[in-house]
């Protein structure tokens, strides 16, 4: 595996927005750490108010740090004494609310930042960007007569023309119905890998976030929970907080009984756990609701309490031998009817646990 550069590096990152009179300063980022590699796709992921929107701003400098630097290249954008000016940063910025130039058509809203290049490469630069988002027959239109998702659209199209070293994407699909944004953050992702492009996305959809990016960090309160693979955030959480954002699982109780080794009401499962567990311990393991496989030979039964036809699949909600119940996702090649047990059986391969 060949060494990547970093291109992006943020370090101890602390952000304060100023209270009112009588409030002290709110803290927004606080201990934000967080390496980018040259041609990585990344994404800040959390809810609204977590911070994620607040450290794209200081990437691109619209935001003064309390605390921490932020380097672009080896080289110090943002530290508490230093802060180069926006437009030096060699950065692109979509912005959430398009920020596009009412009394320009969308082809001069897209060459607007390259006055560097001649007339005729400005205009097949835009154009070639244009192409991309599928607007080509809209290139004189304005702004007001495009509807939302061709507006951002355009507003992504004309982050791009410049070609710079970092691209950053504040919710950029939000206002598009799902088929375009899902269309769109695969196109987008397939032209950064084929151009060599980093690029830093925040959003609060997971299933964006997953079709997008190589690294996913998870937010909360500011802070930066887990930095890793998006295979890793759903099968290896580190934080319980990181598992229950991303929702669909249980967990069961379960008791170290050797190591290595959890005892649990529907089986032994082989630990996972980045950290020794002693034996004795109670521990809380992961399950998600596609880890209940179909095993009509297994002795761990469950009662169908529910079921909902998908087409490829069945939704069942089932209850456990520990009454615990739980959504299961099974294919539909075989039918089980309300009210009739089901054999199913545990994963062996990415158990995870939290001590209890």
């Amino acid at each position: 595996m060949s060494l990547q550069n970093t291109l992006l590096s943020i370090n101890d990152l602390k952000l304060e927005y100023q209270g009112t009179s009588y409030r002290s300063p709110v803290q927004a980022v606080t201990h934000f750490n967080l390496k980018l590699h040259e041609g990585e796709i990344g994404c800040l992921l959390g809810p609204s108010g977590c911070g994620k929107s607040s450290v794209l701003r200081a990437i691109c400098g619209f935001e003064n740090l309390k605390q921490g630097t932020i380097l672009l290249n080896n080289e110090v954008m943002s530290s508490v004494l230093i802060h180069i000016p926006t437009h030096l940063r060699n950065i692109g910025m979509v912005f959430q609310d398009f920020a596009l130039f009412p009394h320009l058509n969308v082809i001069k809203n897209i060459s607007f930042g390259l006055d560097h290049l001649p007339n005729n490469h400005k205009i097949n630069q835009a154009n070639k960007w244009l192409d991309f988002v599928s607007l080509s027959d809209q290139a004189n239109s304005f702004p007001h007569e495009l509807s939302g998702g061709q507006q951002q659209r355009v507003a992504l199209a004309r982050a791009m023309a410049p070609e710079p070293e970092l691209i950053l994407l504040d919710e950029p699909f939000s206002s598009m119905d799902l088929s375009l944004r899902q269309h769109l953050a695969s196109e987008l992702r397939k032209l950064l890998k084929l151009s060599g492009k980093t690029a830093l996305i925040v959003t609060h959809d997971q299933t964006e976030a997953f079709a997008i990016a190589d690294k996913i960090g998870v937010m909360k309160d500011g802070r930066l929970i887990q930095w890793d693979t998006p295979y890793n955030l759903f099968y290896k959480p580190t934080d319980k907080y990181v598992a229950e954002f991303l929702g669909q699982n249980f967990y069961l109780q379960g008791t170290v009984i050797a190591e290595g080794l959890v005892h649990t009401d529907l089986g032994n499962l082989i630990l996972n756990s980045s950290k020794p567990i002693d034996v004795g311990f109670s521990v809380d393991v992961l399950l998600r609701f596609n880890d209940l496989l179909q095993d009509d030979q297994s002795p761990i039964k469950a009662k169908v309490i529910e079921r909902i036809f998908r087409g490829l699949d069945f939704l069942y909600l089932v209850q456990l031998v520990t009454d615990k119940k739980s959504n299961a996702y099974l294919t539909s090649n075989q039918l089980y009817e309300v009210g009739k047990y089901l054999g199913i059986s545990l994963p062996k391969d990415h158990v995870v646990t939290f001590v209890g």
